[in-house]
């Protein structure tokens, strides 16, 4: 492998790593912890303060990353005040999606007022919507958003965090759901796992898929 072609390579890697502020801020930190370990090491005395400053600075975006994290869990939305974040709620009554002729269940949605189709897909672990729906829905991507890579038809991509005010279909409600903003899936949009494990159950039978929210008193 010549030298361009390593160059290219580092690149490529560099390009794939997802842009976000929690890790410039992260890479801040770490490069002013190892600025204060080198003045301390002089005996200079803001040495200190800069490896304290880095440490906090380190700790406060682990700690946002693990509450961003639980939003994902429906057990763990307890960290929805910490961050400022919309609550997540899925209500409403029993809603029938028929199989299509693709051999997949699609619905007619709403997210924001908008309407699109979507895929339900309960492989996939979140929601998420094309650039072109998120525009036109009012969706914007999250700041400090944590990093987020999937895997489309045209390979893997970066992905921008951001919610729903509302996502509506048949009977049902869903309000604060957290999207991807994902370029490469044209005009597919999916429901994924973090809003349906967020009802009372969903299951199959002769072909259609059955949606039921949880009761009020279970949320």
């Amino acid at each position: 492998m010549d030298l361009a072609a390593s160059f290219d390579a580092v690149a490529s890697v560099i390009r794939s790593i997802p842009r976000s502020e929690l890790l410039i801020a992260a890479i801040a930190a770490m490069v002013a912890g190892w600025l204060g370990a080198a003045l301390v090491r002089r005996r200079i005395a803001f040495g200190r303060a800069l490896n304290l400053l880095s440490s906090l600075a380190l700790g406060a975006i682990l700690v946002t990353v693990v509450l961003q994290l639980s939003r994902f869990d429906p057990r763990l939305d307890v960290a929805v005040p910490q961050l400022g974040l919309p609550e997540q709620v899925v209500a409403g009554g029993e809603t029938r999606v028929p199989l299509a002729p693709d051999g997949h269940y699609w619905v007619r949605a709403t997210i924001n007022g908008h309407k699109a189709n979507f895929l339900i897909d309960t492989g996939a672990t979140l929601s998420a919507v094309s650039p072109a729906v998120a525009e036109a829905a009012g969706i914007a991507p999250r700041i400090g958003g944590i990093p987020v890579q999937i895997r489309t038809a045209n390979g893997t991509v970066n992905a921008k965090m951001a919610a729903a005010s509302e996502i509506r279909f048949g009977n049902i409600s869903a309000e604060g759901i957290d999207v991807v903003i994902a370029p490469g899936l044209g005009e597919t949009n999916i429901i994924g796992m973090n809003l349906l494990s967020r009802l009372d159950g969903w299951r199959v039978e002769k072909g259609t898929m059955v949606l039921t929210p949880a009761a009020p008193a279970q949320k």
